[in-house]
């Protein structure tokens, strides 16, 4: 999913706070290992006299609750973990400083959040938005900004950060990468529309180290109607067009994952009905928790799980909780921000291209302004938390299996849920699936290896 700029918090606190959920110097510690009302520096008679009962119940708690953090940080030092979507703009990755090798203070990901975070491995995307202009003029100019975002991931590997980060174009490069200390990079593709009329362009892409690939995004592609389709009943092909049977096939044939997190949930039933390789949702939530034409429903995960693949939950808002709403206040302010910059009125994907066409002062200055209003705390926001998001994880595991779940954030493209706004805060995911009982060899599934595993069989069904 794409947004027009970051919906971005910085991480603020040190390194135990990173691997744990903030505990400040007056909290108690629930038994759920939750915070509970704070207890105050300054207590009157009554409470006073309540003290020591209140004390004598928080001691084995707050125990309890450093335990968890203590063995949280040891679980998320061991496992790999693997986020299969963060969108990037690739202003971030010019030559110069500061870029993504830096400590960026307007995206949730970079080299160094990653390592804050213990994040080990990440999926960039190269997201192109759909245009309704499904001619050789419009895919010809979706697959220039295609291009431009495989060169700005290609720079950081080969010329920002070399000895910091390595593309990885096989499953067993990731583990590898992360063995030597670097942060291993892989490409995923959202939206097949810059593959155009050409068949021979997933070849290509798949060259350039592109591992999957969906075949549409919001709005129907050449080759797929999108889960878009839901609001008005209008759709273009009835799921997969003939030329996207064809961008299967060949996907199949080159070693690429199919992802069906955008496109239709016919267009996904057709694929699974098509494909020879397991294929992957690489960022939907569960529907049975929240109804968006985004997340896919038990039918779906449990044919996904069927078929060998794997759903990555996705920690965003709108997807974890179909509640959450930003308070109308926050809404106006965005909205005046957006005329003031020449914004207003755009679709994401021009707004996106506006935002970075313009001089790097104003561009930022813009994004600065965007940060102030994300973290500001308005009244009648709600969110969804890192316990909702686990929820979903939770219900996929239920349904599908342990072997068929995985974690995605769409980090710099919207997502991001309260204790994991960053990848500074990974380990809070780690944290609160420890908590609820998943063993260790779960968690490692669950952050990175059912993906691999899908990606290992993918390329052995391409090679046979």
């Amino acid at each position: 999913m794409r947004n027009l700029g970051n919906d971005t918090r910085e991480a603020t606190a040190g390194s135990a706070t990173r691997a744990a959920a903030a505990v400040g110097p007056h909290a108690v510690a629930s038994p759920m290992g939750a915070l509970a009302p704070p207890v105050s520096p300054h207590p009157g008679p009554a409470m006073r006299s309540m003290l020591p009962a209140v004390l004598a119940l928080a001691a084995p708690l707050a125990a309890q609750d450093a335990d968890l953090d203590a063995r949280a940080r040891a679980v998320h030092a061991r496992v790999l973990t693997l986020d299969t979507h963060v969108d990037i703009s690739t202003a971030n990755f010019a030559l110069e400083r500061p870029n993504y090798g830096d400590r960026l203070p307007r995206t949730q990901v970079d080299l160094v959040k990653m390592a804050e975070g213990g994040l080990d491995a990440a999926f960039l995307i190269v997201y192109v938005g759909q245009a309704d202009d499904l001619t050789p003029e419009g895919f010809a100019r979706a697959h220039a900004v295609a291009m431009e975002k495989f060169a700005a991931i290609h720079r950081l590997v080969d010329s920002i950060a070399p000895g910091r980060a390595e593309l990885a174009r096989r499953a067993a490069d990731v583990p590898r990468i992360v063995a030597s200390g670097k942060r291993a990079i892989l490409i995923g593709v959202e939206n097949g529309f810059p593959v155009g009329a050409d068949v021979g362009n997933v070849a290509r892409f798949h060259a350039l180290g592109a591992r999957y690939m969906s075949l549409a995004h919001n709005g129907h592609s050449q080759l797929s109607d999108s889960n878009t389709g839901e609001r008005d009943g209008v759709w273009l092909h009835q799921g997969l067009s003939p030329l996207g049977r064809e961008v299967i096939r060949e996907m199949n044939r080159v070693g690429m994952m199919i992802d069906i997190s955008h496109p239709s949930k016919a267009s996904m039933m057709q694929t699974l009905a098509l494909t020879r390789a397991p294929i992957i949702a690489s960022h939907s939530g569960a529907r049975a928790l929240c109804d968006h034409s985004r997340n896919l429903d038990d039918e779906q995960l449990r044919a996904l799980a069927r078929n060998g693949g794997v759903a990555q939950l996705v920690a965003f808002n709108s997807y974890v909780r179909c509640d959450a709403r930003s308070d109308p206040a926050r809404t106006a302010d965005v909205e005046a921000l957006r005329r003031e910059f020449g914004l207003e009125g755009l679709s994401r994907g021009a707004a996106q291209q506006a935002l970075e066409a313009m001089p790097d002062a104003r561009r930022n200055a813009y994004l600065e302004r965007q940060r102030q209003i994300s973290d500001r705390r308005y009244p009648g926001d709600v969110v969804a938390t890192v316990a909702d998001f686990v929820d979903h994880i939770d219900h996929a595991v239920r349904v599908a299996g342990i072997d068929h779940v995985g974690i995605a954030s769409d980090f710099d493209g919207g997502g991001g849920v309260e204790g994991w706004r960053t990848a500074s805060e990974t380990a809070n995911v780690t944290r609160e699936l420890l908590r609820r009982g998943y063993r260790e060899a779960d968690i490692a599934r669950i952050w990175g290896g059912n993906l691999l595993r899908v990606l290992a069989e993918v390329e052995r069904v391409a090679g046979s």
